[in-house]
């Protein structure tokens, strides 16, 4: 740029020197100023030019950094969206497999809850059958209850046995009967016969014994064959014995020790569909 402004002077000054001294040096010092003012100008729209391309392209640079960026921020905007929705769908599936699960566990539940009703329903109708079946005994000798969703019908020796004897007297084959006879018409029900004993050794020498596991099994063992004889299907009887252990008052004292002699039978209705439903579960 500078060679294209000087030339035009050079041809200036020439043009002078050919006109001679017609030219002053005025006019001559003029121009040459008027020549630097015009090449220092040059140098600094060429400054100002250099630093505007300098600009133009740190510019370019940025702005292909950020459409680097916007573009990568775009994939991983779809990348994110793209998860967000997957994790939304592996959620909500999630959500719905708990729902179902929660409303089959709530039926199963409502049905056991169903079962157990009929059975609670069935236990108090067998307390009561029992009980109508066996008026006229003394409630000392004979009484019938529900425990833990069983019907108890607990027997005193004194009803049932003489002392040391496994034989079932006259009036305890009665009420035994009768018993048997409600159970004929209840085959859902399974029966438990438990002999208990107070805490005083049988005798020594007592045939066919040795201690009180001994008494409380065979007499237990003998109301079974009663049952049976009277029509209760053996497969339904279970006889067994718990000697003193299960006493009902832990006391030594001859009231005590009455209490504690007796037998129970204990009548369960079966739960078959109740259990069917806990071995699904």
């Amino acid at each position: 740029m500078k060679k294209n402004l000087i030339t035009p002077v050079l041809s200036a000054v020439l043009a002078m020197g050919l006109l001679g001294s017609c030219v002053s040096t005025k006019k001559y010092e003029a121009a040459l100023a008027e020549n630097r003012s015009l090449v220092v100008l040059q140098d600094e729209l060429n400054r100002q030019k250099a630093e505007l391309e300098s600009e133009r392209a740190r510019l370019q640079q940025d702005k292909e950094r950020l459409n680097q960026e916007k573009a990568e921020l775009e994939k991983d905007k779809a990348s994110t969206e793209a998860s967000l929705r997957t994790n939304l769908n592996t959620k909500s599936q999630q959500v719905d497999k708990l729902s179902a699960d929660l409303q089959a566990r709530e039926a199963r539940l409502q049905e056991m809850q169903r079962i157990l009703d009929q059975k609670d329903k069935a236990v108090n109708n067998l307390r009561q059958i029992v009980s109508n079946a066996l008026l006229g005994f003394k409630a000392s000798d004979l009484t019938v209850d529900v425990r833990n969703g069983k019907v108890y019908v607990s027997l005193s020796n004194q009803l049932l046995f003489k002392s040391g004897s496994t034989k079932v007297d006259a009036q305890g084959q009665e009420a035994l009967k009768k018993l048997a006879n409600v159970l004929q018409n209840q085959p859902d029900v399974n029966v438990l016969v438990e002999g208990h004993t107070d805490d005083v050794p049988v005798a020594r020498g007592t045939a066919g014994m040795q201690d009180n596991w001994d008494l409380s099994v065979l007499r237990a063992t003998e109301i079974t064959r009663i049952l049976t004889d009277a029509g209760v299907a053996p497969q339904r009887v279970t006889p067994s014995g718990r000697s003193k252990y299960v006493p009902v008052d832990p006391a030594t004292t001859a009231e005590a020790r009455q209490k504690n002699r007796r037998t129970e039978i204990i009548l369960t209705p079966k739960l078959d569909e109740l259990f069917q439903i806990l071995e699904q579960n």
